[in-house]
């Protein structure tokens, strides 16, 4: 295990050697940070969060959850692009493919549709399913690289961060939220942000469908 885990830590040192903070740039952490605060839908979850709150018992463990969160999100970001290349896929195509699940994600919330079915077992605790899925599921992973086909590494590992962050206080200010928003609240929160993942999703397809055309 303490061979896996130092192997880990090694390529990730060589993954923030290659970074060019030369290229850091706040509009791309900006819309980084907004798209993936979108998609992860903190606020548009906190119904679903309350409800295994109490069925765990009444707590979560806040920093477990953002941590595993966070750890899962970082590791696809460094290692993803190898993971598609045992697949034979490249980034420009993963970029179609999840702008197509971007733009579902944003017609769950703006329709009150449900095409992805959560995990419904609470008793595995903060990491499953509040971590995973829920949190760093299928949508947040594919949406962390469709990001690399159009910015930079370093500006996307800022967003990540900063998404963290607002993951753990959400998760600590859970019975404040319910009471600040109520449940008309959350319902536009979660609307106004599937709006902006459509239009994201079309950005995101329109950049990379044209490599297809080559």
């Amino acid at each position: 295990m303490q061979q896996i885990l130092s192997s880990v830590a090694v390529i990730f040192a060589k993954r923030l050697h290659m970074f060019e903070f030369g290229k850091l740039s706040l509009q791309e952490i900006l819309t980084v940070s907004f798209t993936l605060f979108a998609v992860i839908d903190m606020l548009g979850s906190t119904p679903v969060l309350i409800s295994l709150k109490a069925k765990m018992g009444g707590h979560i463990r806040s920093a477990q959850a953002t941590f595993a969160s966070g750890a899962l999100m970082i590791i696809f970001l460094f290692l993803g692009k190898q993971f598609l290349g045992l697949l034979g896929l490249d980034i420009k195509s993963f970029a179609v493919a999840g702008s197509i699940v971007i733009f579902i994600l944003g017609l769950e919330m703006v329709l009150g549709l449900e095409f992805f079915k959560p995990d419904g077992n609470p008793k595995s605790g903060s990491v499953v399913p509040i971590a995973f899925p829920l949190i760093a599921g299928s949508g947040t992973l594919t949406t962390i690289m469709s990001l690399k086909a159009n910015y930079d590494n370093i500006n996307i590992l800022i967003g990540i961060l900063i998404n963290c962050v607002i993951i753990f206080i959400v998760l600590h200010s859970l019975k404040w939220i319910e009471k600040a928003l109520g449940p008309s609240g959350v319902i536009v929160v979660r609307k106004f942000f599937g709006v902006i993942l459509l239009a994201i999703a079309v950005k995101i397809f329109g950049t990379n469908i044209q490599g297809f055309a080559k």
